[in-house]
C-alpha cells in the first residue's frame, strides 16, 4: 500500500495504524480514576471530564505520530521489527504529512487544555506545555530521552502522575493525597505497556543505537522488570483503603489479577512478535479493566 492509495476506508485504516489506537487505553484510564475520585467526593463537571478526556488522548495520538516521524528519520524502524508497520517508515504516508497530522494533533489537545485552563486554573498550562513536550521529546530533538532508557520513567510520571492527579484537579480545583496514592498503580500499569512494546524490539532497537530501559538491562532482566510492575501495581492498590477513608471496593480492581498473571507468563516465555503484540494489546486492556473497576469501587465507597 502506497501513501497514494491512503485513501477511503484504507485511509483511515493507515491513520488507525499510526495512531496505534491498542495503546490509547493508557490515556483513557487514568482520566477515569481522577474524575472518578473527584465523583467519590461528589463533584463531578461533565463538560471538564470531556475536555481532559480529549486532552488526554489528542496528546497520547499525537506522541505516536511524532514517534513514528522521529524514529523514521532516525532509522530506528526496520524493515525487521516485530511490531507493526510504521506509517513514515513503511512509506505509507509523506514524513511531511505525518508531521502536520501531528500539529494538528496537539493542536486538538491545545484547544481543550483551554477550556480547561480557563474553568480550573493556570497551572494546567503547566502540566499541558510539559505533557506535550514530553511527547515530543520522547523520540525527538537532539537528545530524545526515549533513546536513553527513560521511556518507562516518563510513562509513569505523565500517564500515572500528572494525568490522575490532573484529572482531579479539574474537577475540584485542588489535589489529595488520594489522588496521588491512586496513581501509582495506574502509572506502574502504564508504564508496563512500554515495556512489552521494548522487550519486543530489543534487538533491532539494539541494532538502531537505540538504548531502551530493554536493551541496558536485556531480555531477562527487562521480563522480570515486567512482572514486578505489574504485580507492585495490584500490591499498592489496597493502600487507600488501609490508611485513608476509601472503602474496599476500591479492591475491585484485584479481580483483573488472574488476567495479569496470563500477560506475565505470556511476556516471560515467548519472544516471537504475534505473541508480543497480543501481550501488548492485553496489557492495556488489563491496565483500562484495572483502572475501570479502580473507578467504580470509587464511586461506590461514596
Amino acid at each position: 500500500m502506497t501513501a497514494g492509495a491512503a485513501t477511503g476506508t484504507s485511509g483511515v485504516r493507515i491513520w488507525l495504524m499510526a495512531a496505534r489506537v491498542r495503546t490509547l487505553p493508557a490515556s483513557v484510564a487514568p482520566v477515569l480514576v481522577g474524575t472518578a475520585l473527584a465523583g467519590y467526593l461528589h463533584v463531578f463537571h461533565p463538560l471538564r471530564f470531556a475536555a481532559a478526556l480529549i486532552g488526554a488522548v489528542f496528546i497520547q495520538v499525537g506522541t505516536n505520530l511524532s514517534n513514528d516521524y522521529s524514529d523514521a528519520r532516525r532509522g530506528a524502524d526496520a524493515e525487521d521489527r516485530l511490531g507493526p508497520v510504521r506509517v513514515t517508515a513503511g512509506g505509507l504516508v509523506p514524513p511531511k504529512r505525518v508531521l502536520v497530522a501531528t500539529y494538528a494533533t496537539f493542536g486538538v489537545a491545545v484547544l481543550a487544555g483551554a477550556y480547561l485552563i480557563a474553568v480550573a486554573g493556570w497551572q494546567l498550562l503547566l502540566v499541558g506545555a510539559a505533557s506535550i513536550l514530553a511527547g515530543v521529546l520522547y523520540t525527538g530533538g537532539p537528545r530524545p530521552y526515549g533513546y536513553e532508557g527513560l521511556g518507562e520513567l516518563f510513562v509513569f510520571l505523565f500517564f500515572g502522575i500528572v494525568a490522575v492527579a490532573g484529572s482531579f484537579f479539574v474537577q475540584l480545583k485542588r489535589l489529595d493525597w488520594e489522588a496521588f496514592a491512586l496513581a501509582v498503580p495506574v502509572g506502574l500499569l502504564a508504564a508496563s505497556i512500554l515495556v512489552v512494546n521494548n522487550v519486543r524490539d530489543i534487538d533491532t532497537d539494539r541494532r538502531a543505537g537505540k538504548r531502551t530501559l530493554a536493551v541496558r538491562l536485556g531480555r531477562e532482566r527487562t521480563r522480570a522488570l515486567f512482572a514486578g510492575t505489574v504485580y507492585l501495581a495490584y500490591l499498592l492498590t489496597p493502600l487507600t483503603w488501609l490508611f485513608g477513608p476509601l472503602h474496599a471496593w476500591v479492591l475491585l480492581p484485584l479481580l483483573t489479577l488472574p488476567i495479569a498473571a496470563t500477560v506475565v507468563r505470556a511476556v516471560r516465555n515467548r519472544t516471537d512478535g504475534p505473541s508480543l503484540n497480543e501481550a501488548l494489546a492485553r496489557t492495556g486492556m488489563t491496565q483500562l479493566s484495572f483502572c475501570v473497576l479502580l473507578g467504580a469501587g470509587l464511586l461506590l465507597s461514596r
